[in-house]
């Protein structure tokens, strides 16, 4: 006999059924019973443990609405919660591609489903009270229903919907059973870059409230130049009869302003001088609404958006935005995230300097944006909406299929409806500047028809849509209701030519892609912005790596995953891992390099002689005085000599300023001091502020006042001096294949047919353990994804050295091998034409001349250098370049040019997916030294960049994941000529010519010496 199964009306596949029983939208708030303030009585929260049975289908569901059924066989979950993360169905992260067939509006049959069951208790007179059920966040649509009866049906998974459940309720207990569906016709536009995962993943609750009432209410700021006077204006709608209302208004430290009654429907506050709000002084006053039965409690921030001369202003200020794109993640919760993880984000992002978020592709959390108000963030707030994948199926493109989904006129309700959630459930954050229709789903006009609908709704606020840039089907677009034109990861110079061009404020909502290591081009873009007013700014794609949490290895290493990692199709591989903090809000250096590139103070030298300095004051409405006090500290050679203390400045927002530091002028003027002479300015916060206390370090700048004019040394210069006494006897064997020198603490065999050393043995120490290799590879960063197959095509990741001659010449002070050799590989042309000279000093000394020639029809070189592998215990590096982070040509902006100290097995940085990393650029020495005290001491004719780890380049090849891999048996020491730039390339442009190694004529001198003190002391 077959089971009875639950029929489920088809709304999940019936587009002109968004919402089924749901109230009119309304704003964010929640009541509270007259005389509370800090915990509501009208709120029953229903988080927590409910009963739980899923099902592969919704034709599998049993019949729950059987007057006889049971729910004690069910499992239990908790709520909120995504039901990957308790071991049902599996986890899925697909970026663009729809993880289902392109059939819309249906999904498939095999639609994972899930029952889920509580039992309410109700204590409130029916006939008073109206209950409302609340759902903050469902995925993907869902059916309630109450004692065996369908209340209702909704979509929007990060959207709230509420039901009036009074008539289904009786007092006492009471079943509350929800059927929820992974894929609905809405999935169609959720195809949002993140792991797909299913579930109640926020809060559920009943809100208590009279039978009148206030429904919604609708909070504005009306003010206008010369922002000395504010008009606060609240439109009120009700439920049932309209109830009196009275309103005070207090100041931010609780002094009552105004008492006022409402009338017709409409508050009105006039204030003069009003505190206004804004990012950097985020001012809210309190609104109190009290009516017989209910109290409301709400938020006043006052300020005004315009855009005049195509330039957006707040509050009468032009404004930068310097964002991030945030997504409600975590690799243990999923998409079901507390307030206290939020405030880690905001944390750090304060701590960065950060003051602009765009909540990416969705609405956050309903209290985030509150959060957002209260410490001080612009926020772009999105609705609920991608089609992205219209554009990956057979046939399928940007300039074709695009806009495919969209522009069904089937599709047209569902996106109005969604971009209504979002403006009316937020609308009465003062943090929102800026409404966003969605993110890629092309244009049509359902978008055009809700531009409108928002623009006449709000009209206090601009509106962005990116996707309007694309024209598909046909459709030509009409974007005058957009008040900003938007792209993503737009080239620097093609940025430039829009600006000379074409009207409208520019933004950039998704740029410098921080996937792995990257991104290598910050500096540029903000060149850029702080270069043009109506470019307003960008925001980096983006916050947080996403990843599942797996546990830890039995080495205590996190292992967390990312697409086909449960073994799911479509999958988009680590391309979810893309942020500028770890899954666990482990900064990454990229949050370091965007911190200081958006420091809030720029400092230029005006004269290095008299110690003049120009600061620009980069804040929007805070005057430096308020904010930040200035160290300076010199360095010599990359040495702190001074430190001094500057206290404050006083210098308004976008204004510059000169200062006079008097710094120590002796290591300038003083000619027997050859060393570099530079000056760090750090700029340092000057008062506490929630997140971050005073002393907290806000940025710095560098300021170079007098080159090295030390000399290059060669082996054959130290060999000279050195011998002038002491001459050093040198024995030299020589065959077809090898030649051998020894002196009087070395041994060096020299391979004639790879024009490098085998093996050199110095102090009766090896230290090689493996022979010396030309390298021109790097482990692929994710931001090489598109040029790495033009150099696997090349050969580089198999290069081979073949040696034409070699010349050995023996003189009093040492020893000269010249090799005529090139870098190819099996089945390719030369990559490289080299001649290099190594000259071997009596004492030992070796110095290496080259000068190489680059084939131009290949693709430009990840690198090019030396690798050495050094025994395990060579450890200590000291150097003078830039650290202390890891730094590259178009990636130092969070290091300066110093000496540091580290430690090779700590140095390693930590990518989720293993990758080229760690590496130093612009330095002038390199000191590495052995456990037992011996170094080798690397110098060239120009700054060169190394890398000292304990992983090979092909070790970071061969591993998905950072957990998987293993530790050399050595140390790998790369010394390079010139490492390419890391760029954002990923997702966005491709690296610039500038920080590419592509030049075609090569000139490198090193010196390497070999010491036994633990470091060289240079004076």
């Amino acid at each position: 006999m077959l089971k009875s199964e639950l029929n489920l009306p088809k709304y999940y596949e019936d587009t002109k059924v968004l919402h089924k029983g749901c109230e009119e939208n309304r704003s964010y708030y929640i009541p509270y019973a007259p005389g509370e303030i800090k915990d509501s009585s009208r709120v029953q929260l229903l988080s927590g443990d409910w009963d739980f049975r899923f099902y592969n289908t919704p034709f599998e569901v049993e019949d729950f609405t059987a007057p006889d059924y049971r729910y004690d066989k069910y499992d239990t979950i908790p709520v909120p919660g995504c039901i990957q993360n308790y071991g049902y169905d599996r986890h899925q992260y697909t970026n663009v591609r729809f993880p289902f067939p392109y059939d819309p509006p249906y999904v498939p049959a095999e639609n994972p489903t899930c029952v889920y069951h509580r039992t309410l208790s109700i204590t409130q007179e029916l006939h008073t009270y109206k209950h409302y059920l609340n759902f903050e966040g469902v995925d993907s649509c869902f059916y309630v229903y109450v004692n065996q009866t369908l209340v209702g049906y909704s979509q929007v998974s990060h959207s709230t919907s509420e039901f009036d459940i009074t008539p289904y309720l009786k007092s006492g207990n009471n079943d509350l059973t929800v059927v929820v569906l992974k894929w609905c016709d809405g999935s169609y536009l959720e195809d949002q870059d993140k792991f797909r995962m299913t579930g109640i993943f926020r809060d559920v609750y009943l809100l208590i409230r009279p039978v009148n009432h206030i429904q919604d209410y609708f909070v504005k700021t009306l003010l206008e130049a010369p922002y000395t006077k504010a008009e606060i204006r609240v439109d009120f709608r009700f439920t049932g009869s309209e109830v009196p209302i009275t309103c005070t208004l207090q100041d931010r430290d609780g002094n009552m302003l105004v008492t006022k009654i409402v009338k017709n429907n409409t508050l009105s506050i006039e204030l003069l001088n009003p505190h206004l709000w804004n990012a950097e002084d985020p001012y809210l006053y309190n609104l109190t609404i009290t009516t017989p039965n209910e109290v409301i409690y709400q938020k006043v921030g006052i300020r005004c958006i315009e855009i005049k001369e195509d330039i957006i202003y707040i509050n009468g200020s032009k404004v930068k935005f310097k964002g991030v794109n945030r997504h409600d993640s975590d690799p243990v919760t999923g998409y079901t995230i507390r307030k206290e993880q939020a405030l880690i984000d905001l944390k750090l992002m304060k701590e960065s300097n950060i003051n602009a978020i765009r909540t990416s592709h969705y609405p956050n959390a309903p209290w985030f944006t509150g959060l957002c108000n209260e410490y001080g963030f612009y926020v772009i707030g999105e609705s609920d909406l991608e089609a992205h994948g219209a554009v990956s199926f057979y046939g399928g493109g940007y300039q074709t299929t695009y806009g495919d989904l969209t522009q069904r006129e089937i599709f047209a309700d569902a996106i109005l409806d969604r971009n209504q959630r979002n403006v009316i459930r937020d609308k009465n954050n003062p943090s929102i500047i800026m409404w966003s229709m969605g993110n890629e789903a092309g244009y049509s006009k359902a978008f055009e028809d809700t531009g409108r609908f928002i623009k006449a709704y709000d009209p206090t606020r601009l509106l962005h849509y990116e996707g309007s840039v694309h024209e598909t089907g046909g459709h030509i677009n009409d974007t005058s209701m957009l008040d900003v034109y938007s792209t993503m990861y737009a080239s620097v110079p093609s940025i430039e030519e829009y600006l000379t061009e074409k009207p409208k404020p520019y933004i950039l909502c998704e740029f410098v892609h921080a996937m792995g290591n990257g991104p290598g081009d910050i500096e540029d873009y903000f060149d850029c912005i702080y270069k043009h007013d109506r470019f307003v700014g960008g925001f980096v794609w983006e916050w947080c790596d996403h990843a599942i949490y797996r546990g830890i290895t039995t080495d205590g290493r996190k292992i967390f995953h990312y697409g086909g990692d449960s073994g799911e199709y479509p999958h988009d591989d680590n391309f979810c891992v893309d942020g500028m903090v770890s899954p666990d809000r482990i900064p990454h250096p990229a949050l370091a390099e965007y911190k200081n590139v958006i420091r809030p103070v720029r400092a230029a030298l005006l004269n290095a002689e008299d110690g003049t300095i120009e600061l620009e004051n980069k804040l929007d409405f805070t005057n430096l005085s308020d904010y930040v006090s200035l160290r300076s500290e010199l360095l010599y050679d990359g040495e702190l000599i001074e430190t001094l203390e500057l206290g404050t400045i006083h210098l308004e927002p976008h204004t510059k300023g000169i200062l006079t530091i008097p710094y120590n002028k002796s290591y300038i003027t003083d000619m027997t001091k050859t060393g570099s002479v530079t000056l760090r300015l750090v700029y340092i916060q000057s008062k506490d502020l929630p997140f971050t206390a005073k002393g907290h370090e806000l940025g710095f700048d560098q300021l170079f006042l007098k080159e090295s004019s030390k000399p290059y040394v060669s082996a054959k210069d130290i060999a000279v001096a050195n011998t002038v006494d002491k001459p050093f006897a040198v024995h030299m064997e020589e065959n077809a294949s090898k030649v051998i020198l020894t002196g009087a603490n070395y041994c060096y065999q020299f391979n004639k047919l790879r024009g490098n050393f085998d093996s050199m043995i110095i102090n009766n120490h090896c230290i090689l353990d493996k022979p010396l290799e030309y390298n021109i590879w790097r482990a692929p960063i994710d931001n090489d994804r598109r040029i790495r197959s033009a150099w696997e095509n090349a050969g580089y990741h198999r290069a081979l050295t073949r040696v034409y001659d070699t010349q050995v010449t023996q003189e009093s002070q040492g020893t000269s091998i010249h090799c005529r050799l090139t870098i190819t590989a099996i089945q390719i042309q030369h990559i490289l034409d080299i001649e290099v000279t190594w000259y071997i000093g009596a004492d030992g000394t070796v110095s290496l001349k080259l000068d190489g020639k680059r084939n131009t029809d290949l693709p430009y070189l990840p690198r090019f250098g030396l690798r050495f592998f050094l025994p395990k215990e060579y450890q200590k590096v000291n150097y003078l370049g830039y650290g202390p982070n890891e730094s590259y040509m178009d990636k130092h902006r969070s290091s300066w040019f110093g000496r540091f100290d580290e430690v090779v097995d700590t140095t390693y940085v930590d990518y989720i997916k293993p990758q080229e990393n760690s590496s130093h650029y612009g330095c002038n020495d390199v000191t590495i030294t052995s456990d037992y005290g011996q170094s080798i001491y690397i110098t060239g004719a120009n700054p060169f960049s190394f890398q000292a780890t304990a992983y090979t380049q092909e070790e970071l090849m061969q591993k998905a994941h950072n957990y998987e891999l293993q530790k050399s048996d050595g140390t790998i020491l790369c010394l390079d000529y010139k490492m390419s730039g890391v760029g954002s390339s990923s997702c966005g442009p491709d690296l610039a010519e500038k920080y590419q190694l592509c030049e075609e004529d090569i000139h490198w001198n090193l010196t390497l010496q070999f010491l036994k003190t633990e470091r060289l002391t240079k004076k």
